[in-house]
């Protein structure tokens, strides 16, 4: 008995080490706590382009904003639809290149992503939106999977992960 369950420990551990979600970066503004903020909502889509127009690209916005709320109403964020505290932009890698935002950057941000990323990566932008400025930045990949079964489960872990630090 002992024996299985060492076995299920084993197991269980090294299938969480060949997850292929992994934080490549967070980065705070100076200051930031999220606890200056006590609302937030999401950019409207008004990006466009082959590859915001799949499917692939559409449901992953979708489940990432599931999720981001999640994270963000269990730190005390409330969703606020007029006037939020904070908005927040989302980027997926759909083929090979930068990042599609839902929306184009039209903030103060003081360093640019210069990486390419490659598929499936994901990064989340927290902007202040009185001074409409880049406050944290978080990037995660290994998010947006081929096969659409995995989509949610791969979103949540991924979010839970890339929270974890703010």
């Amino acid at each position: 008995m002992a024996t299985q369950k060492w076995l299920l420990f084993i197991l269980f551990f090294a299938v969480g080490a060949c997850s292929p979600i992994q934080v490549l970066d967070q980065e705070p503004a100076e200051n930031f706590s999220l606890s200056n903020y006590r609302t937030f909502n999401f950019y409207e889509i008004d990006a466009s382009g082959d590859s915001l127009s799949s499917k692939t690209y559409r449901n992953g916005i979708a489940s990432l904003k599931t999720e981001i709320r999640q994270q963000l109403q269990k730190r005390g964020l409330q969703l606020g639809e007029h006037d939020p505290d904070l908005l927040v932009n989302i980027g997926i890698v759909i083929k090979a290149d930068a990042p599609r935002y839902i929306v184009q950057k039209r903030y103060q941000v003081e360093s640019e992503e210069k990486a390419k990323y490659t598929e499936g990566t994901v990064s989340v932008h927290l902007v202040d939106r009185m001074n409409n400025k880049l406050v944290w930045r978080g990037v995660v990949e290994g998010v947006v999977p081929d096969r659409p079964a995995s989509l949610q489960r791969n979103v949540a872990d991924a979010m839970d992960v890339l929270f974890k630090g703010i």
